[in-house]
């Protein structure tokens, strides 16, 4: 559910119109609804209110401060990758002990900031990630706890670029891996091994892949009982949302299949939704700038392109697309189809491809599902502009990012021949 409708032919945002957004702010133009956010976070703590877990919003997905504060500010603790993430956290004043830290390529300094600012753990992906925070944890005299990243080798079902549990991908360690670090554990003096983490890729509609994942995580358990002093175990993120006809399971849903599994382990559950909060409660408003026709193709060419959003382009994913005004009256068979198109040079940039949709010059059309692995994407390809953001909230609307200007673009640049 998210609160994107059509009101009268006219797309709003809870209860504002989101023409007169466009009009105001500008385009391209990411915009937020705060009560689709709320409303989803809110779904899996309920789902799962009775073995009370801890949830760790994956900052990734969308690290807008405005969102990370709202968030947290309502019980959520973040699961991020990287320094800059926790530099966010720390920012909005995230708890320490409600972050966990993965990435398969932390930095010494990166390490060192994790440590200092004493988060809950880290989810360590390798044995030389794991002898080097021991030795950073040496230098620094601290007691560092961990958690120990599993490869489960599970096929999940979803675009080969987002699949992070099987073999053949670069995250976490394989379960014989995982034994020999027990095992071997006093050769980390310096580190508690207190969790176990699985991740297993990303928009996944179906249970039985998680369930597959936790049931040998379940038997690595018991084969640990004496060896280990575990406290939690953090299954990830990954639940899948509806972006064309995809029908994925609800939060309700995926509770009832897979807590009766948790509760068999005894720890406590982390979990780190991500695209499920915020995927589809964000849109992405773009202007139409021309028409054009070919022998072969219409285009519909927008002031957005595969810098704002570049999702179609890299995973070939699809976006529904709709017009702020919709003209009920038009029939499809009246129209071509056309593909929406930006204005970056490259073949591959484009929003849809033989979409069915009323445009003209100077009308506005909405990309839907943006708000996960939209913003946090982009670039400034072709020297342009990253968008501005806003957050609605009921009747108001909060600008909650600034559109770069093109001084920014060059602010961090050294121009040899003219030093300032």
């Amino acid at each position: 559910m998210h609160y994107f409708i059509f009101i009268k032919n006219q797309l709003y945002c809870e209860d504002l119109k989101v023409y007169d957004l466009a009009k105001e702010f500008g385009t391209p133009l990411y915009v937020y609804s705060k009560k689709t956010i709320l409303d989803h976070f809110f779904k899996i703590k309920r789902a799962f209110s009775s073995i009370k877990p801890i949830i760790c919003y994956s900052v990734k997905a969308n690290s807008n401060l405005s969102i990370l504060k709202l968030l947290v500010k309502h019980g959520s603790g973040l699961d991020i990758v990287s320094g800059g993430e926790l530099y966010r956290a720390k920012i909005i004043g995230c708890p320490p002990k409600r972050i966990v830290y993965a990435s398969v390529g932390k930095t010494d300094e990166e390490i060192k900031d994790g440590v200092k600012y004493g988060i809950l753990m880290f989810n360590v992906e390798s044995l030389a990630e794991l002898e080097k925070i021991d030795n950073i944890a040496n230098r620094l005299r601290r007691k560092v706890d961990i958690g120990l990243r599993i490869n489960p080798d599970i096929e999940s079902k979803t675009h080969e670029y987002i699949v992070t549990g099987k073999k053949e991908s670069k995250f976490g360690m394989d379960f014989h891996t995982i034994e020999s670090v027990f095992i071997n554990r006093v050769n980390y003096p310096n580190l508690n091994i207190v969790g176990l983490h699985i991740h297993i890729g990303s928009q996944i509609t179906q249970a039985a892949p998680f369930i597959k994942a936790i049931k040998k995580v379940l038997n690595l358990l018991k084969k640990l009982e004496k060896k280990s002093s575990l406290k939690y175990f953090n299954i990830g993120g990954g639940l899948g949302i509806t972006y064309d006809k995809e029908k994925p399971q609800t939060a309700k849903d995926f509770a009832r299949r897979v807590i009766p599994l948790l509760k068999e382990c005894g720890l406590k559950i982390i979990l780190e939704p991500g695209r499920f909060i915020v995927g589809n409660a964000g849109i992405l408003v773009t202007k139409v700038l021309y028409l054009k026709d070919t022998p072969k193709k219409r285009f519909i060419i927008v002031d957005a392109g595969m810098n704002d959003l570049i999702r179609p382009a890299l995973y070939n994913a699809y976006h529904r697309i709709v017009p702020l005004c919709r003209n009920v009256k038009l029939k499809r068979k009246s129209l071509k189809p056309a593909d929406i198109v930006g204005p970056i040079c490259e073949t591959s940039d484009f929003l849809g491809k033989d979409r069915f949709i009323e445009a003209r010059e100077n009308s506005y059309l909405a990309v839907l599902g943006c708000g996960g692995y939209g913003f946090t994407m982009s670039s400034n390809y072709n020297s342009r502009r990253r968008a501005a953001e806003v957050l609605v909230d009921g009747k108001k609307a909060y600008l909650i990012r600034k559109r770069e200007s093109y001084k920014d673009l060059v602010d961090k640049e050294i121009n040899l021949l003219n030093p300032r």
